[in-house]
């Protein structure tokens, strides 16, 4: 796996040993980005991060900061081997789990302008409607959520649908929130 653009482009980065983590790969990565455009100076959140490829690619163009969240030991080990072998200061990385962090971000009134959202794919049935009901109270008004899921998988959240694509078994959908976020109660 590489960065594909921006400060740290063409930088390998590592992957978590085992088949618990399933890397976006390069050419998906660099198709979520094309979608996107322009990133830079948005607040970025990356959850079930992973490797932390996605926020890192996010600030190798130019994100004004990207929270890396996971709450697997092999998954914050990785990111903080790519952290430091990319040396971005602005990298946050987080162990917790997506629902209470979440639910924490809503309730202390955190907001991100884009949101990566790549769990395993098996989860994805119990993962999307915590997330259909948490993520509009940690999204900015216009921001976007990116969410990864098996190709067969179709996605429903309450912002609006701006794209989606199917590369190999990964379908990609883009959402848009626009509107004053909801307030939210754990």
């Amino acid at each position: 796996m590489r960065i594909i653009a921006g400060t740290n482009k063409g930088a390998a980065i590592y992957a978590p040993p085992g088949e618990k983590t399933r890397p976006t790969a390069d050419k998906v990565r660099g198709a979520i980005f094309n979608i996107l455009g322009p990133v830079e100076g948005l607040k970025v959140l990356d959850l079930f991060a992973g490797s932390g490829a996605l926020g890192l690619e996010a600030l190798s163009r130019g994100a004004a900061s990207a929270t890396l969240v996971d709450n697997r030991d092999q998954a914050l080990k990785t990111i903080a081997r790519n952290i430091t072998k990319l040396k971005p200061d602005n990298a946050h990385p987080l162990r917790r789990d997506y629902l209470g962090f979440l639910k924490d971000a809503a309730k202390k009134g955190e907001r991100y302008d884009l949101i990566f959202v790549d769990p395993p794919y098996k989860m994805h049935r119990v993962v999307e409607p915590e997330l259909g009901r948490w993520l509009p109270g940690v999204v900015s008004e216009g921001g976007r959520v990116v969410i990864e899921s098996d190709a067969r998988q179709e996605v429903t959240l309450p912002g609006e649908l701006l794209r989606e694509k199917v590369y190999g078994d990964t379908r990609v959908s883009v959402f848009r929130f626009s509107g004053p976020a909801r307030s939210l109660t754990p």
